[in-house]
């Protein structure tokens, strides 16, 4: 095989779109398709390490909520409040204490609250455990 001869992606996606598999070699697509497979599959091991580590991690927004969370049942806009912060918003809080109340070992229990006012109304609460 001459280096013009080279057997390319380009190559084979051609002869597999134009149907014209049978002039190229079949040894060096199986080769080719093996290749890319592995391909796939380390770029996938990749993503999941990748993943695994950033979920691990958490953020700066989580350890902030956590520290935020008292011992006592709060509505999640009395902790969102203690919370400083440019780009903090009761939703992301409230993505973040439902997080933790349901990770694997959980930090912070959810519960339901009920407000007097004007109405009593139910809200949920989160308390730290431990």
């Amino acid at each position: 095989m001459t280096n013009t001869d080279k057997l390319t992606d380009r190559k084979i996606y051609v002869a597999i779109a134009e149907g014209e598999l049978d002039s190229l070699d079949y040894d060096a697509i199986v080769a080719w398709a093996e290749k890319k497979i592995a391909q796939l599959d380390h770029k996938a091991a990749k993503a999941k390490e990748t993943a695994a580590a950033k979920r691990a991690e958490g953020d700066a927004l989580t350890a902030a909520v956590l520290e935020a969370v008292s011992y006592d049942f709060e509505p999640i806009a009395d902790i969102a409040a203690r919370i400083e912060g440019e780009d903090v918003t009761v939703s992301k809080v409230s993505y973040r204490l439902n997080a933790l109340s349901k990770a694997d070992e959980p930090k912070i229990e959810k519960g339901e609250i009920v407000l007097e006012g004007e109405k009593r109304r139910k809200v949920v609460g989160y308390r730290r455990i431990g």
